[in-house]
């Protein structure tokens, strides 16, 4: 999370020496690089038409298409290497292709490989499709050949081992192993003079099972780009790593780590790991691809070329992208995706590991937080200068500091001695309280936490099966094994209100340093010799650790609520399933512009990958902004689904109202545009919510086709009727903005109109970045500025409308009680608004409601405003009731007044919740 206190330092530095600078700044060679790492420099060595495996038996079995893959003769393959290996391909209702390899049980290897559990959606196994049979096909080898939906087909060619998919008959998709480079170290016994142990930087990996990494290339088939695979501050269009005039010669590293300062630009592997690969391309559109395996990875994206001395020869009709993936240890459990539409892709993904949770409405709305605030004065004061600057904000956030002795489950009584009371008084506002709840667990033996735990035995155990002792904020910690579902309960049940003392119903979680961060490991991480149940060694697990640790946190705020308040936990690490347990955030970064714009493809890249609720460190972490950085901060980060400003304790105080009436000015403007937009929003997290389809969109998710939008980073669309344009430069006269389509757009501040599929060079204005409302679409808003979103409960609605060139507009909103599960049971509502032809018409999308949960509310429509109106309409005829209400021509925004001259339907009143149309006389 942060470096370390002034006060604790100097005494780290003596118990620690060397191992601790790497929490002190980033250093690059404090951590591994792939030539320092024996499975990733050994793969890369490796050249195409290495793999000699031959499937062979190949067979029907449980309604799958299983295989043993046997080496064939080759002088250059390990001896070792000569037991058949198990193949099942499976496939899945909605285009979805499952590849696992194994070591056969029945040959008795050393151990059973990790297969990560608990990621899968249990019910996605209801959506198995048997399979009967299977083709077979001569014409470029043998191969074996079955269904997988409508127009696709997956294909195993027996020699060499490839499997891939294809449209029907046709081209090809995604493929694995076509440049012949898989790879599979089977465990084995080891023998007298085998040196497995690996050193790094003074540490030792004593590695007891030996060498046991996969890797294999994937390609994709008339691809432009790839995408994904977080974390990284990186492009969002990932660049080739290796190739022909490739500079960076280090592949995308997936390792969970505490990287204080990380730096822009690189593909250094950050504080969680996702290896989920999307391609995208104009011609056929976009596919997928997931390993699912929590073992440190790597993987290049192999640059145009990189196998010009191959002579292996793929489709050359189809342009493709060549990538390489390798992993320490686990198994092969891959999956395809066919699309072919980017909404498909990420849908077909969250089909396999969930959609994101649904959050609680204040969850949405503007978070305060720093290292530290001081105490309950320091708290009630920062609470009343938010209303005295008329600025609404909805959670405080309290850092470790809050607790006794970094004991976490208590306060420090002194500067918190009345800590329930706190929390009502913010609550008695609308708001909310988060605390800080890290997974290292103080040696302490008058810490109740840390006796329990360690009676129980239930700490992650050394290589000699001894309490892993590590260091952290603490000093000496010991961390739950919360692999085991049974510690993962115990854990879970420490956020009752009787077990965490001075919490009450208002009060949410934060978790940090779940990498998991240990100031003196290898890599600020970890033994990976470690051991978890089962005797999992902690190398397989690794990537999945802060996974499990979201889980558990999440699951105890719900047993708290007795399963009818939706939990909130802001998580740093994650894994493959994360959405399912919260919200994530980009961690430490610093007060820079570069780390402003390289936020935007990061969140851009979480989103796709299924984590939609992500946001970045308003402000930056580590550092002083300039004033205007931080202005800019605000204004693009008002459009983050996660909006938090955040600092580390060395910086110097920056809410919002300490850098001058204009600043402060500006900066209630941002936030007052957030809460403004937050009726959209939460319809936009509620779609996340049923389909996958991010909150924050690049712009090729709403315009596939469009070239000009598969490398821009710059801009986003906040579901698919905002676009927002960041501003990255200091003292910035113009920007260039790319307005995608053929349609018009309208600046959501004056409503002035631009035309579509052109780039427009505007003039920068210190009031707000550059955004834009589609053509065609409508936008829930509310105007009411209150001291938080829960006060605007029952404030009435604005719809926005923008007219496309057919005076055409659709939109959506969706209500429910915003904080209980109620909404699982149907207790919503759901509305479609469409105007066409003079009139808007509002329907129900909710489903009928016989035996369901019911939600209602009073709220009303009062402003109904229309961009781009043809026509002067008197007034409007408001059916069924057969009322008339006037039409004037009034502003865009009432505070500040901007836009002004547009068509407005003032004070209809209709039912937000009923069935009605709107026609203009």
């Amino acid at each position: 999370m942060k470096t370390q206190m002034r006060n604790l330092t100097l005494l780290l530095l003596l118990l620690l020496g060397s191992h601790l600078i790497s929490v002190l700044s980033w250093k690059k060679d404090e951590f591994r690089t792939c030539h320092q790492t024996p499975f990733c420099k050994k793969a890369r060595t490796r050249k195409p038409g290495f793999s000699s495996l031959v499937a062979d038996d190949v067979r029907i079995s449980d309604g799958e298409l299983a295989a043993k893959l046997l080496p064939k003769q080759n002088p250059d393959q390990d001896e070792a290497q000569v037991k058949p290996l198990i193949l099942s391909l499976s496939v899945y209702e909605d285009g979805i292709v499952r590849l696992k390899i194994d070591e056969d049980p029945k040959l008795d290897p050393p151990k059973k490989r990790f297969e990560v559990p608990d990621v899968i959606l249990p019910e996605f196994d209801q959506k198995k499709l048997w399979l009967q049979r299977f083709s077979k096909e001569t014409n470029d080898g043998e191969s074996s050949v079955v269904y997988l939906s409508d127009g696709f087909e997956a294909v195993l060619r027996h020699e060499p081992f490839e499997v891939y998919v294809r449209e029907k008959g046709g081209k090809r998709v995604v493929s694995l192993n076509s440049h012949g480079l898989f790879d599979f170290e089977q465990l084995k016994e080891k023998q007298e003079g085998d040196d497995w142990e690996e050193r790094f930087r003074g540490h030792t990996d004593s590695r007891p099972f030996g060498p046991q990494s996969i890797s294999f290339d994937v390609s994709f088939y008339d691809s432009d780009f790839v995408y994904g695979i977080p974390e990284h501050a990186s492009s969002f269009a990932l660049k080739p790593t290796r190739g022909p005039g490739v500079e960076e010669s280090e592949p995308y590293r997936l390792f969970n780590l505490d990287v204080f300062e990380y730096i822009h630009d690189s593909p250094f592997g950050l504080y969680g790991s996702i290896p989920f690969m999307i391609s995208h391309g104009k011609t056929r559109g976009t596919s997928g691809f997931f390993w699912l395996n929590a073992a440190e990875m790597q993987i290049d994206v192999l640059g145009s070329g990189w196998d010009a001395e191959s002579g292996i020869s793929l489709p050359s009709s189809q342009s493709r992208i060549d990538t390489f993936w390798m992993s320490e240890a686990g198994i092969v459990d891959t999956f395809f995706f066919v699309g072919p539409g980017p909404k498909d892709v990420v849908r077909q993904y969250t089909s396999v590991t969930g959609r994101p949770a649904m959050p609680q409405l204040f969850a949405t709305a503007y978070h305060q937080c720093r290292w530290n605030y001081r105490d309950e004065e320091d708290v009630e004061n920062v609470d009343s200068k938010f209303d005295e600057h008329d600025i609404p904000y909805d959670v405080l956030w309290l850092d470790i500091e809050h607790t006794d002795g970094k004991r976490y489950f208590t306060w420090d009584r002194v500067l918190f001695p009345h800590p329930e009371e706190m929390q009502r008084k913010l609550a008695a506002k609308g708001r909310h309280m988060v605390t800080i709840v890290d997974p290292h667990i103080k040696r302490d033996d008058s810490y109740f936490l840390h006796k329990e735990a360690s009676q129980k035995g239930y700490y992650v155990k050394d290589a000699t099966g001894k309490d892993y002792d590590g260091w952290c904020w603490p000093g000496s910690s010991s961390y739950p094994d919360i692999l085991n579902p049974e510690i993962r309960s115990w854990w879970a049940d420490k956020f009752s209100l009787e077990n965490y003392v001075g919490s009450t119903p208002s009060l949410y979680i934060w978790n940090d340093m779940n990498e998991p961060s240990v100031f003196n490991g290898p890599e600020v991480t970890m033994p990976r010799d470690a051991l978890h149940q089962g005797s999992v060694e902690h190398r397989e697990v690794h990537n999945a650790y802060g996974y499990y640790f979201h889980m558990a946190t999440s699951d105890g705020l719900v047993k708290r609520g007795d399963g009818k308040d939706r939990p909130f936990v802001l998580s740093r690490a994650f894994f493959a399933g994360s959405q399912r347990h919260g919200a994530i955030w980009t961690g430490d970064n610093t007060a820079e512009w570069e780390q402003l714009r390289v936020s935007v493809p990061m969140i851009l890249t979480l989103g796709l990958t299924g984590m939609s609720f992500s946001g970045a460190d308003v402000g930056g972490f580590f550092g002083n902004p300039e004033p205007e950085l931080l202005v800019r901060w605000y204004q693009i980060g008002a459009f983050y689904p996660f909006f938090r400003a955040h600092a580390h304790h060395d910086t110097k105080r920056r809410e919002p109202w300490l850098f001058g009436e204009r600043n402060t000015e500006l900066i209630r403007d941002a936030i007052h545009m957030r809460y403004m937009l937050l009726p959209y929003f939460y319809t936009l997290f509620r779609e996340a919510n049923t389909s996958g389809i991010p909150v924050a969109r690049p712009l090729w998710m709403e315009f596939p086709s469009d070239e000009a939008t598969f490398s821009n980073d710059e801009a986003f669309m906040v579901g698919n009727s905002l676009l927002v344009q960041g501003i990255y430069t200091e003292r910035a006269k113009h920007t260039s903005v790319y307005l995608p389509g053929k349609e018009s757009w309208y600046d959501v501040r004056t409503g002035a109109v631009y035309k579509g599929g052109v780039t427009h060079k505007l003039e920068v204005s210190e009031d707000s970045v550059p955004a834009f409302q589609r053509a065609g679409t409508i936008i829930p808003r509310k105007d009411r500025f209150r001291r938080s979103s829960t006060q605007m409960v029952n404030d009435p609605y604005t719809l926005v409308i923008a007219l496309n060139s057919s005076q055409k507009a659709e939109g959506e909103l969706y209500i429910d009680d915003g904080k209980s599960f109620a909404f699982e049971q149907g207790a919503y509502i759901h509305r479609r608004y469409i105007f066409s032809d003079g009139k808007l018409t509002s329907s129900n999308l909710a489903p009928a409601a016989q035996g369901r949960a019911q939600f209602s509310t009073e709220c009303v429509i009062e402003r109904i405003i229309l961009l781009g109106h043809s026509a002067r309409p008197r007034s409007a005829l408001i059916k069924p009731e057969d009322k008339n209400t006037e039409v004037e021509l009034g502003p865009l925004l009432m505070k500040p007044r901007l836009g002004s001259g547009l068509v407005t339907i003032r004070k209809p009143n209709v039912p937000v919740a009923g069935d009605w149309s709107i026609k203009l006389l």
